[in-house]
């Protein structure tokens, strides 16, 4: 089965203030996202607004190699944001984000919906959280009905915490969540009922999971992916 594209993944959550919301569209569909895309290792690019939870949007960006996030080509993008990148980035608050190796993906396609889960382990429980995921739960997540796709990553919190020109534009703190867990499908009802037995948070609990476990489900608005004009 296919999952995801690459072996890496930025997660990014974030708001945005009222006031910047229309430039902040325009900037990202136009510009932001087919420049991400167009970075030698990034594939594809997503973003997803929240029909629960918070914040309100969720961009997902799948990258072929850890090794790429914290490359030149990238670094050099984030250090050397355009002017139209300046501003949009003074609109974002309660940002979190993590460059992430994937630790097991499985699917048959790209949702409409995406249910993302954000947490830390207990220290020693790495393993029992790693091989519950990877093993048992989104293996069987991805054959309930209405599902198409089930994935986690773990973050390298050193390369997600290098400060770079777009972290310092954005202002404020950026948290970096430890574990990112993202189930595909294609109703928030359908990931919903498939999440419950096998994500709950009881269930991440006895595999490992510590509180608080930051749950939300989000519906797919754009994507954007590398072709032959993005790579110039």
């Amino acid at each position: 089965m296919h999952g995801l594209v690459g072996e890496a993944f930025v997660a990014i959550w974030h708001d945005i203030v009222p006031e910047g919301k229309a430039d902040f569209y325009e900037w990202h569909n136009r510009e932001h996202m087919p420049e991400r895309v167009g970075i030698p290792g990034f594939r594809r690019g997503r973003r997803y607004v929240a029909e629960h939870g918070t914040p309100e949007f969720f961009n997902l960006y799948e990258v072929d190699t850890p090794e790429a996030l914290i490359g030149q080509d990238y670094l050099d993008r984030l250090n050397n944001p355009t002017p139209w990148t300046r501003r949009a980035l003074a609109y974002f608050h309660n940002v979190s984000r993590s460059l992430c190796r994937v630790g097991a993906s499985f699917g048959c396609g790209q949702g409409g919906v995406i249910m993302t889960w954000r947490f830390e382990t207990v220290p020693g429980q790495e393993e029992n959280c790693r091989r519950y995921l990877s093993r048992e739960a989104l293996s069987a997540a991805v054959e309930r009905p209405g599902v198409v796709g089930a994935h986690f990553g773990i973050a390298d919190r050193s390369g997600s915490e290098i400060a770079t020109e777009e972290k310092r534009a954005r202002g404020g703190a950026t948290l970096v969540p430890g574990w990112i867990v993202l189930l595909e499908g294609i109703s928030a009802a359908g990931v919903e009922k498939a999440a419950e037995p096998l994500l709950g948070v009881d269930v991440l609990r006895t595999h490992g999971a510590f509180d608080s476990i930051e749950r939300g489900v989000y519906r797919l608005e754009c994507s954007s992916v590398k072709t032959a004009f993005a790579v110039g």
